[in-house]
């Protein structure tokens, strides 16, 4: 069965003081044994927008759907031609501050595990190479038929050679790797089939609409029950496949601190949140914590 996709959602009852001080984030982080659930706006700083924020790309563009996309060639064709696009610009974007700060807690043991909606692959690219990708990665490519896996390199080299005079130009890319393109730039596209079997390439991320693998949401279960806090950072936690991990957090009376721009959906579990960008505030919590330690 598959969940409805949530875009939006509105805050109720009186709003979680924001701080700017990061002394409990420093605090919880120093104790160790915190898992992180990272989003959309750890990867801002890198040139990807998120979703939600001030700049989200919900004001301009709807993501695709698991309904649309295996609704019918029309839907894939889009997407295909979108994501063309996209892909190449979040394939030539770097970590930032924040994923390089996560990368260096969780190699001094300070995090026990990092669970990312996310992707992009960032968090892998900075050396979290152990990070839980909830949502896939766009550098993967399966078969709907035969479920053969694939680098996105290759569909990447097919789509050019399947479409050589494609000149379509975008100005900026959404956190699902899709782009805006006219009707014009889409509709004579050509995608591709699988190499394999001829059946439907999709890439290996989870759609708006469709369910997390079980195995995957087990894995992060497992990795909230095992730590000790949680700590979100650069989420609004509108979607639920994130917001479970939270709720499940605080129903076990383990802390929930929040690092994000603007209010989250998991406020009413967090013990406080900082709002900052995430890149200096990771930053200076590597540091403040390390200087604990002295």
């Amino acid at each position: 069965m598959r969940t409805r996709p949530t875009l939006t959602w509105t805050a109720s009852g009186a709003p979680l003081p924001r701080t700017t001080s990061l002394a409990e984030v420093v605090r919880v982080v120093a104790e160790g044994d915190v898992v992180v659930l990272s989003g959309a706006g750890l990867s801002t700083e890198s040139g990807i927008p998120d979703y939600r924020g001030a700049a989200g790309s919900l004001r301009r563009h709807t993501p695709m759907t698991y309904d649309e996309f295996t609704g019918g060639e029309a839907g894939r064709r889009r997407y295909w031609a979108r994501s063309h696009l996209g892909w190449r610009t979040i394939a030539r974007a770097h970590p930032n501050a924040g994923h390089h700060a996560v990368a260096a807690l969780r190699a001094e043991g300070f995090l026990s595990g990092v669970i990312t909606q996310n992707v992009d692959g960032l968090h892998h690219a900075a050396g979290t190479v152990d990070a839980v990708e909830l949502h896939g990665n766009l550098d993967r490519v399966v078969c709907l038929g035969c479920r053969r896996s694939s680098p996105r390199e290759e569909l990447d080299r097919r789509l050019r050679a399947a479409n050589p005079d494609f000149t379509a130009t975008a100005s900026r890319v959404n956190p699902d790797g899709d782009v805006d393109l006219s009707d014009d730039d889409v509709r004579g596209f050509r995608v591709v089939p699988c190499a394999d079997c001829g059946g439907v390439l999709k890439p290996d991320v989870v759609f708006f609409g469709e369910n997390v693998p079980r195995p995957r949401v087990e894995e992060c279960y497992r990795l909230v029950d095992a730590a000790r806090a949680v700590l979100v950072l650069g989420s609004s936690l509108a979607v639920m496949s994130g917001l479970r991990f939270v709720r499940h957090a605080a129903k076990a009376g383990k802390p929930v601190v929040i690092v994000n721009r603007g209010e989250t959906r998991g406020d009413e579990h967090a013990a406080v949140r900082v709002d900052l960008p995430l890149g200096r505030a990771l930053t200076e919590v590597r540091e403040a914590v390390r200087k604990t330690l002295s």
